[in-house]
């Protein structure tokens, strides 16, 4: 605890969004003469948008600090003591301290808290497979990675690029190759890229990656990456192929980064994540918070635990957790799964519960797929898109939406959160009172028309 009888201290461990969220929001409801906030980050970085480096390296976004929401310096103005590049090495959750290690100098120092948030986001998924540690072999996680595989970039004469993984980050840093000037092939276990999608919505993917002059290898797995001479990647081999590769990206997924809060004895669920209340109060720990990509979160759509890397969430975290350790209230309800992505002029959406997922919640549904466009047909630059919607048989219960397009296509899922989030049945969504002219959408929107479609079917089953 804090030796200052006044005030007590917040210690936070990772300095991103959900992090700094909390410490920022806290130090709004108290002053530094009632709370120190010290705040521990391994990285150089604070505060950055890790889902806009594909962007930054696909040349988007011209600087790398455009991507830094505030820096290291402009926390410590705020009375926050930012430690970065130091590392929090373990939790004593019965001395109420942590252990820190300078990642440069080396030193190690123990510092007692009265309330502690564990920020430690995910770690990238990376096999244990022969020549990935070698030089040419990129994870995208933080800006540092960003900036490794720029320097690569500019430094490599060829120009064959391979990511291993298709998923959000998979899909997103082929793309910024090809704006790199790259041959890209793109290796993928699963049977479509996009596994957040069923696989009929994945094909859609599929073809128009290709149709960019991607390379899709679907159904393979990644057995080794082949070296040169010089040590650096060449090549990625799976079970019967080899693919030439200068740069290696991979973009296989995230997992929880629990580590100090298994060895501390915190509770985990299924996914790895930390289990919270909806105060992000670690179960069973008064005096411990946590958020971001470490934590599970309720679906409020299926009721189960869930893992969902996602900045959005992190960030209404952090001002939850920060709301609550500053002495106000605040509730973090759950989630319903929105994400969109883009892979060149490809939209890409999805909230909800895909097939698999409402068969294994154990639920009975319908669904339907159907066609539309974007504006009016009639009108100028009016663009296909295909959604698809989920719901749950007799009932009619929405229960999720894929979207596939091109201009105009992915943000329309955000009728179909709060329609989730509501718990609206289709029925109920067909009259919902959207906006409508001809350059923004037809007179019935797309979201509506397989709403539509939906109710036939629900009353057919």
């Amino acid at each position: 605890m804090s030796t200052d009888t006044a005030r007590e201290r917040l210690v936070v461990i990772g300095g991103d969004a959900t992090g700094m969220s909390a410490a920022s929001q806290a130090r709004r409801l108290k002053g530094p003469d009632e709370l120190e906030i010290v705040a521990f980050e391994r990285g150089h970085f604070t505060s950055y948008s890790a889902c806009g480096i594909p962007y930054w390296v696909g040349g988007q976004v011209a600087e790398r600090d455009e991507l830094i929401a505030r820096t290291p310096e402009e926390h410590r103005a705020r009375d926050i003591d930012l430690r970065t590049r130091t590392e929090v090495t373990e939790i004593d959750v019965v001395g109420r301290r942590v252990r820190s290690r300078e990642l440069d100098g080396g030193a190690e120092v123990w510092t007692s808290y009265d309330k502690l948030v564990i920020a430690t986001g995910a770690r990238p998924v990376r096999p244990d497979l022969p020549g990935i540690d070698a030089p040419g072999v990129h994870g995208v996680q933080t800006l540092d990675d960003g900036q490794a595989l720029l320097d690569t970039l500019r430094a490599t004469e060829g120009r064959h690029a391979v990511v291993v993984g298709a998923g959000y980050i998979g899909v997103e840093m082929a793309e910024a190759l090809i704006h790199r000037g790259y041959e890209v092939t793109v290796v993928n276990r699963g049977a479509e890229p996009m596994s957040t999608l069923d696989a009929d919505m994945g094909r859609l993917v599929h073809e128009a990656m290709t149709g960019m002059g991607i390379t899709m290898v679907d159904d393979a797995e990644v057995t080794k990456i082949l070296t040169g001479d010089d040590g650096r990647a060449r090549a990625v081999v799976t079970d019967d192929a080899e693919y030439p590769a200068d740069v290696v990206v991979l973009g296989i997924g995230v997992r929880p980064e629990t580590t100090l809060a298994q060895e501390a004895g915190l509770p985990l669920g299924a996914h790895g994540g930390l289990l919270t209340d909806r105060a992000m109060r670690v179960r069973g720990h008064e005096n411990i918070w946590s958020g971001g990509d470490c934590v599970e979160v309720l679906d409020l759509v299926s009721g189960s635990e869930r893992h969902i890397a996602l900045g959005t969430h992190a960030n209404k975290h952090g001002q939850v957790i920060g709301s609550n350790v500053g002495g106000g209230y605040a509730t973090f309800p759950g989630v319903v799964g929105t994400a969109v992505s883009k892979v060149c002029d490809l939209e890409i959406a999805r909230t909800g519960l895909r097939e698999k997922d409402a068969r294994r919640a154990g639920l009975q549904y319908v669904t339907v797929t159907i066609e539309s466009t974007s504006r009016a047909g009639y009108y100028p630059g009016a663009a296909l898109m295909t959604v698809k919607m989920l719901a749950e048989r007799r009932t009619g219960r929405l229960l999720g939406v894929q979207i596939v397009g091109r201009e105009g296509a992915a943000k329309r899922v955000d009728v179909a959160a709060v329609a989730l989030t509501a718990g609206m049945t289709v029925e109920q969504m067909t009259a919902l009172d959207l906006g409508y002219a001809p350059p923004f959408s037809p007179v019935w929107d797309p979201v509506l028309v397989a709403a539509r479609k939906a109710v036939a079917a629900v009353r057919a089953g």
